[in-house]
């Protein structure tokens, strides 16, 4: 299992208060990692860290071994990262169809109920709506690294459970490393999967999928 991000002893402060004291995060390639932990755990600061909207206040953000802490957000874009965060994710003023175009000209909608919303604006969809349309970024790009804040957000059921199966199909079938930011152990994810818990910017356990029950944080 190679790795083909890493988090080495990143700390990350918001004014007077660190949101990360020192985590070591590895992200493997071809795998599905779930940062798990309640609000306040570290979990989107851990993402943004990744993905370069936030700066460490030390330590490093390692891309196979080379050393990407200074790079811009949209350099790491550029090498085949694809950051969802959890809220503005999508362009509101742009339609359905336009925000797809973004990231793949031509290419299908990767949900069939974003279909007969093609040609209405991003910012008149509702939640779970939103949420597949910026997820749809990540479905459609040949990206290496998938990082995902809360990715059922607003979503019904049954939709969520076909977007897990969407992200571990990058990771099993397409190689990429996949990080998911969650409050609880979600379904539907493969064998094999990591869990790192966060609590308090740190790092209370970690293991797999299996180690760890569905449902409530504790």
């Amino acid at each position: 299992m190679s790795v083909e991000m890493e988090l080495r002893a990143g700390r990350v402060r918001y004014g007077p208060l660190e949101a990360l004291h020192g985590l070591d995060l590895p992200v493997p390639a071809g795998t599905v990692t779930v940062l798990l932990g309640r609000n306040g755990a570290g979990r989107t600061t851990a993402l943004r860290a990744l993905a370069g909207t936030v700066r460490l206040s030390s330590g490093r953000v390692l891309w196979r071994g080379a050393d990407v802490t200074r790079l811009p957000p949209h350099e790491r874009a550029r090498r085949g990262l694809c950051f969802v965060p959890d809220l503005r994710a999508v362009y509101e003023g742009l339609t359905v169809a336009e925000n797809l175009a973004l990231t793949a000209p031509g290419a299908p909608a990767p949900y069939p109920e974003l279909v007969p919303l093609l040609s209405r604006a991003a910012g008149t969809l509702s939640g779970g709506e939103r949420r597949m349309l910026a997820l749809s970024r990540a479905l459609l790009g040949p990206a290496r690294v998938v990082l995902v804040d809360e990715p059922s957000l607003g979503m019904a059921p049954p939709v969520a459970a076909r977007t897990y199966g969407l992200l571990a199909a990058l990771a099993v079938e397409h190689g990429a490393a996949v990080v998911l930011a969650e409050q609880r152990v979600p379904d539907g994810l493969p064998r094999g999967s990591l869990v790192h818990e966060l609590r308090r910017g740190s790092r209370a356990a970690c293991g797999e999928l299996s180690e760890f029950a569905p449902g409530p944080t504790a």
